[in-house]
């Protein structure tokens, strides 16, 4: 089973190579990324109230955010070390970009917690219903789309750099909102794939640590997936 998360694609992380641990469990994924959700919530709070320091914590998150995710990423077992720092580090910058934004649109941001929310919980049921089911077909439709969205926001970085803005993109008219809709779709879809192959590797036992890997992974989606909502109402209220 592929998915689109870069976390959840290495299914070798999920062996226990040569080690005898104890199996991971559906509630201990759930329980880690409520910690992980708590502590991303600490440090925007502390990163919210501080708006003299947005510059320096949003890089600081930014780029420690990466890091971590990095290191996780190819060394799994750090996770119960890694996953934390990342929902830290994460919060940094999300609580510095979130901040700046509900000072030019006021409410804006509880609006974006409640929908990133209420997105996850529809998915969560669609996908424990079966209302909508992950086959293959899927998989392969949403890794393609979010493959270009990926290559759209490097290339979009790069012309930034010259000082040229991709049309549409950032823009509030009817093309931009209705791209960040699609891009808003995208990586709510992403969770299913996410639930799925936490679902399997559940039943195939893999090791307790990859409790906290999943947990990552599942943060990784819901960061991507909350900012992309916080820009897609970020536009709606400016037109």
């Amino acid at each position: 089973m592929d998915t689109s998360n870069p976390l959840l694609k290495r299914e070798s992380a999920f062996s226990g190579t040569g080690e005898m641990t104890q199996p991971m469990r559906l509630d201990g994924v759930i329980n880690k990324t409520g910690i992980l959700l708590v502590l991303c919530t600490c440090t925007a709070a502390y990163a919210w109230t501080h708006p003299a320091l947005q510059a320096p914590l949003i890089l600081l998150g930014l780029l420690g955010g990466l890091v971590a995710c990095l290191v996780g990423v190819f060394l799994p077992k750090t996770t119960p070390i890694t996953a934390p720092a990342y929902a830290l580090l994460e919060g940094l910058c999300i609580g510095g970009i979130s901040q700046i934004i509900e000072t030019r649109h006021p409410g804006i941001v509880g609006n974006a917690i409640l929908l990133t929310l209420g997105v996850l919980g529809l998915m969560l049921t669609l996908y424990s219903t079966r209302i909508i089911r992950v086959t293959d077909r899927m998989v392969i439709g949403i890794m393609a789309a979010t493959g270009a969205v990926c290559l759209v926001y490097v290339v979009d970085m790069v012309l930034q750099m010259f000082g040229v803005n991709m049309p549409y993109l950032h823009q509030s008219g009817p093309i931009g909102i209705g791209i960040s809709l699609v891009i808003v779709g995208i990586a709510a879809f992403n969770l299913l794939l996410d639930f799925r192959v936490i679902e399997d590797q559940v039943s195939n036992q893999a090791p307790r640590y990859m409790e906290w890997y999943c947990g990552l992974a599942l943060m990784v989606t819901l960061v991507w997936l909350y900012l992309e909502i916080l820009n897609l109402l970020s536009k709606l209220r400016s037109r």
